[in-house]
């Protein structure tokens, strides 16, 4: 099939321009995570089985697990109450605001968990208040928790942001004319409009908290059985140089991620066809 000037657009070729993109995603992508299934395959099952099956690995994905289902949830309800301030409201420092969520992005996760620390250890701004209360957050899976909000909530925000902003202000408006209150105009039209990003936006969320490394490592404390994360512990047996180890770990995380991916994606693709009969 031939293509007009006008449909090729301003890119190069079809054929250009896909070959550049797999080229990319075959260096980029497809071959480190190649290697890494490849070294995992080396073991064997049973190597691999009794790897990831340890009593020390088995506690890091406790840890590391529990603590993003948190941050997710926490990301969950915050992000969207966020994204709509920042849509449906007109305030001083708006554009601040919004700039200041793209931050956990731009700012290194090492500084994140440094500023984190010094906020929250024992002698810190809030953990002088806190501790005395029975609440440590320096040193513990509360810690943990905090770092995976810190670094992992402009996901929810900016995927449930855009599509409040496309969201027609006339149908809330015929709603409310016809007498319905404002928890059924959010129930019936808001939030079916937004499920769909609301749902990708924790699964980022949740994805990018299992992989956090350097702002958990620094507020964490890193204890075996306590405050390990499943990151850290790839960390470590790389630095053991047991490099197998290392990636029959890192092929668990892996699987896990493509398993929520999954999950999302037929959530998602299941509430689209929803939407579509009705």
């Amino acid at each position: 099939m031939f293509f007009s000037s006008s449909q090729r657009g301003i890119l190069p070729g079809f054929g250009l321009t896909l070959g550049v993109t797999l080229l990319y995603f075959v260096i980029i992508v497809a071959l480190p995570l190649l290697a890494m299934l490849y070294k995992s395959y080396n073991l064997g099952w049973i190597d691999f089985w009794t790897i990831v099956s340890s009593e020390r690995a088995l506690a890091t994905y406790r840890i590391t697990i529990g603590a993003a289902a948190l941050a997710t949830v926490f990301n969950a309800i915050f992000g969207v109450l966020l994204a709509w301030v920042l849509v449906r409201y007109e305030f001083p420092g708006r554009r601040l605001l919004d700039a200041a969520v793209d931050l956990p992005f731009a700012l290194p996760t090492a500084v994140a968990g440094l500023a984190l620390v010094t906020v929250f250890s024992s002698n810190g701004w809030f953990g002088q208040y806190l501790e005395p209360l029975g609440i440590k957050v320096a040193y513990a899976p509360l810690g943990i928790a905090l770092a995976m909000m810190f670094t992992s909530i402009p996901f929810v925000i900016r995927t449930v942001q855009p599509v409040l902003e496309d969201v027609a202000t006339d149908v809330e408006e015929a709603a409310r004319s016809l007498g319905a209150t404002n928890w059924q105009i959010f129930a019936r039209i808001i939030w079916p409009a937004i499920l769909p990003a609301f749902i990708a936006g924790c699964s980022l969320s949740f994805a990018r908290s299992l992989g956090e490394f350097g702002a958990i490592v620094f507020i964490s404390g890193n204890l075996p059985f306590e405050t390990e994360v499943m990151s850290l512990l790839v960390f470590i047996r790389l630095d053991e140089y047991d490099y197998p180890a290392a990636a029959a770990l890192a092929t668990v995380m892996l699987a896990t991620a493509f398993v929520m991916l999954f999950i999302t994606n037929s959530i998602q693709a299941w509430q689209l066809r929803y939407a579509d009969r009705n």
